[in-house]
């Protein structure tokens, strides 16, 4: 390898580390924005739906539907698509405590619910 492949290198690596590191500090603002308009839920044993009812619907303060769930729980993300509800195939595992990302780059105003594995009781927060 010559001395200007070895220069050219590192400064492409450098400049995509430098722009990686900037990156972070406004993507995390971002996600600490979304959370902050995190609304608590409570789906009673028994069912497998929350809400029962009424949809949740996507704001436009975050990007992405996420959930935090107070114990391990299999979740997934069910969108209403022409007065049905369309779910994704997959269930995502929630760690307790910690915010999980269900579904991404999700609308604004998209209307939707969570579709729990189990129909033991949930409590915990969401963020859309």
């Amino acid at each position: 390898m010559n001395i200007r492949r070895i220069t050219a290198t590192a400064a492409a690596t450098t400049a995509l580390v430098t722009s990686s590191v900037m990156l972070a500090p406004a993507s995390q603002a971002a996600v600490t924005s979304c959370y902050s308009y995190a609304n608590s839920y409570s789906k009673p044993a028994g069912t497998n739906w929350l809400p029962a009812g009424t949809l949740f619907k996507t704001s436009s303060a975050c990007s992405d539907i996420n959930i935090k769930s107070n114990t391990n729980r299999y979740v997934k993300v069910c969108f209403e698509v022409n007065a049905a509800l369309q779910c994704q195939s997959n269930y995502t595992l929630t760690t307790g405590g910690q915010w999980t990302t269900i579904a991404t780059d999700v609308k604004d105003g998209a209307l939707f619910a969570f579709e729990f594995r189990s129909d033991a009781l949930s409590n915990g927060s969401w963020a859309a």
